[in-house]
């Protein structure tokens, strides 16, 4: 009998044992979801704030919709197209886009290809997502748009290659890939791919087809196989980032969290120190018990115990210390303690003796990071010029750095007033009490050091009254700091593109803006020695006083032509919408170029419009594609600016629209001189009528003008008036009045 309870318990004892292990394992896991609430959809996993229902998400912007007619089934962004591939509580999101991608048929011209990404709930990574271009003949562009939709940033790559044997597999330099950083804090994302040649000069072995994407940048290594054959990749990953923002941090993190802002987006949640799991999911995150798993510093002799939100180390009987490390806790023999007091004053003293000597080397090494930076930077060149006479040292001042940080409050964000591709600009006041712009340039070229004080000297010299004034600069940190005169009234693009303050520019302000502004080229292209190509014309670059007179700027871009020099081999810079066709076809920058910008900036002046504008029509888009379209179909007073349009002006506009279709004539060698174009527009200001305003033939001038083909990105260079064509025809047409009103 005894025998047959003790084979009973031990049966028992079995069972339990069995299901002991289980039972420990579901008590000891945490789940990442809500209680009754799916948190996997096939291989991901849905943590909360994220689910897959309404009632396991915080809300309607962290719904997840899982597609169980997939093997496994793949979670996907609620009402959207866009799959789902990771999420972290961390505040990320992987997510997988589309490949832009478009194919040209040789010697055929096709529309470029378009690609959107928009979302209210999340934004674009901009340090864990690059932007690639992949092709031998490939243009591509990519815009970030802030919430309403305006414009705030953006870059492009070109990818060009003759062969496959131009390309490194892995590098993406330009040569068939191109890569880039995207904007940052992008909501709202555009990107196009498009072929400037469309593939007329490749080889055979080149697949005619261009590629475009924003991708992990731990996702996409470049091959020499993606040109030679159709690549087949549809969608690539990409990460972005979430905040909550419904919701208050008191409401939506739980125990033992910290709240965050983020980049003013919203916010987010994370566990304290000495805790883990879901800091968004009831009770919150939990201790971690660092004794348990090994995460603690105690000593061999030393007892760990775990605490709320950390542990503690005690020595055991016989030993003392404060139990941590290696020596924590020692023998309570005297003899060693009083040792180890004496290495502890000793070391002390060490410390203490070390640290007086590195606060000597940290100054002495910090005053020759400057003497090196100021050598590297082209000072000794400066300083050898101003004794030689060939600079003056009156208007070329050389600033120190502690001078430039206290003037602008140690570069204080709050400082900022614009900022671009070549630099960011601060707002500074001197101790005199003078106000001025310091900007602070990129990276410098080392090879260009000399070229750079060479400019330096030159725009010190200019003396032109709509030209910001260089005061001078400041050598002694590792990127050249330029300081300006400061312009009070911001930029033109400002003005044009606010309703309220377009509204107060009326024709006659704009046309001197415009005629400051071309006498200003005229100046550097003509008067200046050696000459200035600006490089980079457009109104972000016009600065205004209180009395809206033109104050052109930013000559980071800008390059001197030497003697014997009539056209300069450069990579393409500047900004998209006011580059000239020619030179990013060519490469071969001229002063020409600087006059398709001008023409660019004329018809925002003309018509108060973007020079690039993508939310709107296809066909409205570039500007200057808009604007020769409408010449073409009789309707240019659609397109001006209802607040420069009256009764007196129409014949002057239609005069001036006519000089800015010169301006952007495909071929350089077609357009005017920015000297004719000063003169003719400083003609309009000193004359309120033209001789032939009231000719008969006037109108026939304007039918000839807005029947002429559009032009394009590349359109036919035969469509352009030259000069002579435009004298001759004063004589013959007249342009109405009517058009548009």
């Amino acid at each position: 009998m005894k025998m047959m309870r003790f084979l009973v318990l031990l049966v028992l004892w079995a069972i339990l044992g069995c299901f002991a292990p289980t039972a420990t394992s579901k008590t000891n896991s945490s789940s990442i979801a809500k209680p009754n609430c799916n948190d996997h959809c096939g291989n991901v996993s849905i943590p909360f704030p994220f689910g897959l229902t309404k009632k396991c998400a915080l809300n309607s912007n962290f719904s997840i919709t899982c597609n169980t007619s997939y093997n496994p089934p793949k979670p996907f962004l609620t009402n959207s197209t866009v799959e789902v591939r990771d999420i972290s509580v961390e505040g990320q999101l992987r997510v997988m886009k589309r490949v832009s991608k478009y194919c040209y048929n040789k010697g055929k011209e096709v529309s470029p290809s378009r690609s959107w990404y928009t979302s209210k709930k999340f934004f674009i990574n901009q340090t864990a997502n690059k932007f690639v271009a992949v092709g031998c003949d490939t243009f591509a562009n990519v815009y970030a748009y802030g919430d309403d939709q305006s414009y705030r940033t953006g870059s492009n790559c070109m990818a060009t290659c003759n062969s496959t044997q131009d390309v490194t597999n892995g590098t993406c330099s330009g040569f068939g890939c191109c890569e880039t950083e995207i904007p940052n804090v992008a909501r709202n994302v555009y990107y196009s791919v498009d072929s400037l040649n469309y593939y007329n000069e490749t080889t055979d072995d080149v697949n005619n087809c261009s590629y475009a994407f924003v991708v992990q940048k731990e996702e996409f290594r470049f091959s020499s196989t993606m040109l030679t054959r159709t690549w087949d990749v549809k969608k690539v990953p990409m990460v972005l980032d979430w905040t909550i923002s419904n919701e208050t941090c008191l409401t939506a993190c739980q125990g033992n969290t910290t709240c965050v802002a983020v980049n003013g987006e919203g916010y987010r949640c994370g566990c304290k120190e000495g805790y883990e799991g879901n800091p968004y999911l009831s009770p919150g995150c939990q201790d971690i018990d660092e004794c348990a798993n090994g995460q603690h510093n105690c000593s061999q002799n030393a007892i760990c115990s775990n605490t709320k939100g950390g542990y503690e180390c005690s020595c055991k009987k016989g030993y003392h210390g404060d139990g941590k490390g290696a020596l924590g806790c020692t023998s309570s023999n005297h003899r060693l303690i009083m040792l180890v007091l004496g290495i502890a004053v000793g070391t002390i003293t060490l410390l203490i003796s070390c640290f007086c000597l590195y606060l000597v080397y940290r100054r002495r090494k910090s005053i020759q990071m400057k003497e090196k930076f100021f050598r590297e930077n082209g000072g000794l060149i400066l300083q050898q010029k101003i004794a030689q006479g060939t600079a003056s040292s009156g208007t070329t001042r050389i600033f120190t750095a502690e001078e430039l940080r206290k003037a602008t409050n140690n570069y204080d964000q709050t400082r900022i007033i614009g900022q671009g591709g070549f630099g960011i600009v601060y707002k500074g006041h001197l101790l005199d009490g003078q106000t001025i712009a310091v900007k602070k340039s990129k990276v410098m070229d080392q090879t260009q050091v000399e070229q750079f004080i060479n400019e330096l000297i030159v725009l010190s010299q200019i003396n032109h009254r709509n030209i910001v004034k260089l005061f001078g600069c400041c050598l002694e940190t590792e990127t050249p700091l330029l300081v300006y005169e400061f312009i009070s009234n911001g930029t033109l693009s400002e003005h044009l593109y606010s309703k309220d303050k377009a509204s107060t520019i009326p024709w006659p302000i704009r046309l001197r803006i415009a005629t400051e502004t071309a006498e200003v080229l005229s100046y550097l292209h003509s008067a200046a020695s050696p000459p200035i190509i600006h490089r980079d014309v457009k109104p972000a670059n016009i600065l205004l006083d209180n009395n809206y007179t033109t104050k052109v700027s930013d000559f980071g871009a800008s390059r001197l032509v030497l003697q014997d020099e009539t056209a300069l081999m450069t990579m393409v810079q500047g900004t998209f919408g006011y580059l000239d066709p020619e030179y990013m076809q060519t490469h071969q920058l001229t002063e020409k170029s600087d006059i398709y910008s001008f023409g660019v900036v004329l018809l925002e002046l003309l018509t108060g419009r973007r020079a690039v504008f993508y939310n709107g029509p296809v066909e409205e888009r570039s500007l200057s594609e808009h604007f020769l379209s409408s010449l073409k179909t009789n309707q240019l007073f659609k397109i001006l600016d209802v607040n420069i349009v009256c009764e007196g002006n129409t014949d002057e506009l239609q005069e001036i629209a006519l000089l800015a279709k010169r301006c952007l004539n495909v071929k350089g060698e077609d357009r005017p001189t920015m000297k004719e174009v000063a003169m003719e527009l400083g003609g309009f200001r000193r004359a309120t009528k033209h001789p032939w305003t009231n000719n008969s033939h006037t109108s026939m001038e304007s039918q000839a003008l807005l029947t002429d083909p559009p032009n394009a990105f590349g359109y036919d260079a035969t469509f352009s008036i030259t000069t002579t064509e435009y004298d001759s025809l004063k004589h013959h047409m007249e342009l109405p009045v009517t058009a548009g009103r």
